[in-house]
């Protein structure tokens, strides 16, 4: 039940499923590497566009609680994202026009979960002194 996976690039991620269902839980789950990817695309996004805008943050975490359907075939059908940036100089209107950029226009796997799923976005501010 575990998979190895390995891109073009020749990085390896392993794929597996709990020892309750056969695995031996040393691996993502397939649906959880999916949020995986989605909080990669759009922090990828996000960081890139902060930086050209020179707004300084000095942590970024993005968060993301999901719902799965209860029939099979199980999918997420609710996905929250919600960033969180950190830092004594936050530009909060341009940190949200980042996200913005990134839901609506670049990434990618953001606009193939709004396929199956409601999608909702926030951002958090922890101003520091």
């Amino acid at each position: 039940m575990n998979f190895e996976s390995e891109n073009a690039s020749g990085h390896m991620v392993s794929i597996d499923v709990d020892v309750q269902d056969g695995g031996s839980g040393a691996g993502y789950r397939p649906k959880s590497l999916m949020l995986t990817a989605l909080a990669g695309c759009s922090g990828i996004d996000v960081v890139s566009l902060f930086q050209k805008m020179k707004v300084p943050v000095r942590a970024f975490e993005i968060d993301i609680d999901a719902r799965l359907t209860e029939e099979h075939p199980k999918y997420y059908d609710q996905v929250k994202v919600v960033y969180h940036f950190y830092g004594d100089q936050l530009d909060e209107k341009k940190l949200e026009r980042c996200v913005e950029l990134s839901v609506t226009k670049y990434c990618g796997v953001m606009e193939m979960f709004r396929r199956f799923s409601e999608v909702s976005t926030s951002c958090v501010f922890h101003h520091e002194s």
